[in-house]
């Protein structure tokens, strides 16, 4: 139905793979909680190394924030490849850098390696400019990657305006390693492999608790059966919450919110994104959008901190997209939705080992869909190979009043709103 709530994702997906409840207890060599593409990854890598993995989710796996986000695929991080170096050292930042330059890559070469139909196409990210400010920051950007290789550079205004079809940015940066997909048919794509190596995947399964006892752990499932392991993945993200202590406080749960119109008329679509780029701007409060497979433009960015009531809800991103491109006035809204996305206070990933055995990583800061993946294929190299990991692991560090949230994200928000308006 036109302007209905729901995911144009849900809409237009292939139908999902069977991961029915765990319906009887077991035993595995690694036990993941959370089916995003941080698991599923990793279930996927590890089973096809011989490795038992059984994989739990309290939904459908894929099905929360890596089915929901915008599809693009964007290398990197927030921070540039220079400020990781000052970050973690010249050796081992030179490994980062060269690790979340790597993301997007990773993220085609399973497509095509395992052939998941998923619409993806790498046809670059433009990062629009909005500011004399950012401008400065995309040059020192685009000439740290390009001193390093990456097919990274710097569009003048005019192209910038040819390529997106809006006139509204100083320039833009072009990072041609990037390109978007279709969200829920990769993580389901992934769990589709996954389950074909022997992984053993379960759905609508929540773990209710997470025990260290002798040679690994139990997990308790909302439904009373338990999965006993000897190591545990909890990569649960924006959706994290207190099965461990301390992990659901140690990052920000923002919301992301989206549009999509309907198919674009081929006189508008000739003049929007015309060569299948992917987009987010330089604002604190960024706008994204890109053109799905069959023509539809996507726009999304922050909405309010609570979950949608209705349509009134994405007012502010339908007027943003109008904004950007007026010639869309006209054209229907026909799908409204929203996701989570885990926000840190450094805006870097976090890699936890509270105990020996288990491993968390979370917060990925709007990189999640390349970010996510390239962390599940690492944390099956640590388990089965010792290789690693990207991030040196950090103590559990929640935030300073973090049931305040609600307030102060909100309050930053509103703050950005302004800045960027300015």
């Amino acid at each position: 139905m036109k302007g209905e709530i729901g995911s144009l994702w849900a809409a237009t997906a292939k139908p999902a793979p069977e991961t029915p409840p765990l319906a009887e207890s077991c035993r595995a060599d690694v036990a993941i909680v959370g089916g995003g593409y941080t698991g599923l990854s990793a279930a996927l890598h590890l089973a096809a190394g011989g490795t038992e993995v059984v994989l739990l989710d309290a939904g459908e796996p894929a099905g929360a924030a890596s089915g929901l986000n915008g599809g693009q695929v964007i290398p990197g991080l927030k921070q540039d490849p220079d400020e990781l170096v000052a970050l973690f050292g010249s050796e081992a930042g030179e490994r980062l850098v060269d690790f979340v330059g790597g993301t997007a890559e990773r993220v085609f070469a399973l497509v095509e390696k395992h052939s998941i139909g998923c619409d993806a196409v790498r046809n670059g990210w433009l990062q629009p400019v909005h500011s004399t400010t950012a401008l400065e920051t995309v040059k020192r950007r685009v000439e740290q990657w390009q001193a390093r290789g990456a097919p990274v550079e710097l569009v003048d205004r005019p192209s910038t305006a040819e390529l997106l079809g809006t006139d509204q940015y100083l320039a833009s940066g072009l990072d041609r390693r990037a390109g978007g997909l279709h969200p829920l048919d990769y993580g389901r794509g992934l769990a589709r492999v996954a389950l074909g190596r022997g992984a053993k995947l379960f759905g609508f399964s929540r773990a209710v608790s997470l025990t260290p006892e002798s040679g690994g752990f139990r997990i308790v499932t909302d439904a009373g059966p338990e999965v006993s392991a000897t190591r545990v993945l909890l990569c649960t993200n924006a959706y994290t919450d207190d099965l461990w202590p301390g992990l659901r406080r140690s990052v920000i749960a923002a919301s992301s919110f989206q549009v999509a119109t309907a198919p674009l008329p081929e006189e508008i679509s000739r003049t929007i994104l015309p060569r299948g780029h992917v987009a987010s701007d330089t604002r604190r409060l960024l706008k994204y959008f890109r053109r799905d497979a069959a023509g539809r433009l996507l726009v999304g960015g922050r909405g309010p901190f609570r979950e949608p009531r209705g349509r009134e809800d994405y007012a502010h991103v339908r007027k943003a997209a109008v904004e950007l491109f007026p010639a869309v006035a006209g054209v229907d809204f026909e799908h409204h939705w929203n996701g989570r996305v885990a926000l840190t206070r450094d805006h870097l990933p976090h890699l936890h080992e509270p105990v020996p055995g288990l491993t968390v990583c979370l917060g990925y800061n709007g990189r999640g869909v390349a970010l996510a993946t390239s962390m599940g294929i690492a944390l099956a190299a640590h388990i089965q190979h010792g290789t690693a990991l990207p991030f040196p692991p950090a103590l559990v560090r929640p935030i300073p009043f973090h049931g305040l949230q609600k307030l102060y994200v909100s309050a930053v928000i509103a703050y950005y709103r302004v800045r960027d308006t300015w």
